[in-house]
């Protein structure tokens, strides 16, 4: 197993952001954008990287960016590192297979999240009340169970070591306009629609995801990372039984494991046994082999 990356330091390179899993280079007209092995949960970063899981992000968003491109444009120039700018090759051996070169877009606003079960915040705000953030949802629902339609759900974007907030269609409208909003909700569906009908083939549910999109040259694209173990659940097909939390090839693994600390889910994070890395690590492995048929 290759030594972790927590984090990247290029000197020659002018870092822009360094998000919960991402680094972020300008590099000429272009974004470097760098998947690290950082793993975040309940939006707080773990202290402990997960090996490998930079590689395997990287891997399933250009299968997904390839197999998504006739619904919405993404924002990937290439990721071949011989491509690359010259000011990035003395780091071609630590960018190759964990980077990206990218279009500089400008993100939206919200996030923009796709449900197709009922699991997460949603479940826990519809024991509570059926009506979720403007969605009136079936009386009678279990944990799990598959919505009638895909819900495009927004969430603000709160700042590093917050979290983010479920909102309505409505309030996602005073902050992006009726016209967008309604755009941006068909891409997302169609999205989900397609990206689910294929996990499904290769034994996978996704229950649910957040897309990033941006604006470039006046045009939204999908942009950052795309269906990947970070940012979707993933549920294994054959040992799918609605009424209760499901097993999962994503960081739920790990959200499971972190509720059964007394630890209040903010800063600083408790120290993740070897165990659990490992198995956090296979389950993202073990995603990616199923949905491309590759391995890294």
């Amino acid at each position: 197993m290759t030594t972790p990356v927590s984090q990247t330091n290029f000197a020659n390179l002018h870092l822009v952001h360094r998000g919960k899993v991402r680094d972020l280079y300008e590099v000429e007209d272009h974004l470097l954008m760098v998947a690290s092995d950082r793993i975040s949960a309940f939006d707080v970063i773990m202290d402990d990287p997960i090996p490998n899981k930079g590689a395997i992000l990287t891997k399933l968003s250009l299968f997904w960016f390839d197999y998504l491109k006739d619904i919405v444009p993404n924002h990937l120039i290439t990721a071949n590192v011989a491509e690359y700018p010259a000011a990035c090759a003395p780091y071609r051996e630590q960018l190759a297979g964990r980077s990206l070169l990218v279009k500089k877009a400008k993100p939206l606003p919200v996030e923009c999240i796709v449900r197709g079960y009922l699991s997460g915040s949603f479940w826990q705000a519809y024991i509570k009340d059926p009506n979720v953030c403007g969605f009136a949802l079936p009386a009678g629902m279990r944990e799990s169970d598959k919505f009638p339609e895909p819900l495009f759900t927004p969430s603000t974007k709160a700042a590093l070591g917050t979290h983010d907030e479920n909102i309505s269609l409505a309030e996602m409208e005073k902050i992006v306009g009726k016209e967008q909003t309604a755009r941006i909700k068909d891409i997302c569906v169609r999205l989900y629609v397609k990206a689910a009908d294929y996990a499904r083939s290769r034994g996978i549910i996704i229950a649910d995801t957040k897309f990033e999109l941006g604006v470039y040259n006046g045009e939204i694209i999908l942009i950052d990372e795309v269906l990947t173990p970070d940012s979707s659940r993933f549920w294994p097909q054959d040992q799918y039984q609605p009424g209760a939390g499901q097993p999962s090839f994503d960081k739920q693994f790990l959200r499971d494991y972190l509720c059964t600390l007394d630890w209040g889910k903010n800063p600083p994070p408790p120290k993740l046994p070897q165990e659990i890395i490992e198995k956090t690590a296979s389950r993202y492995r073990e995603a990616l082999v199923k949905i491309t048929g590759g391995d890294i």
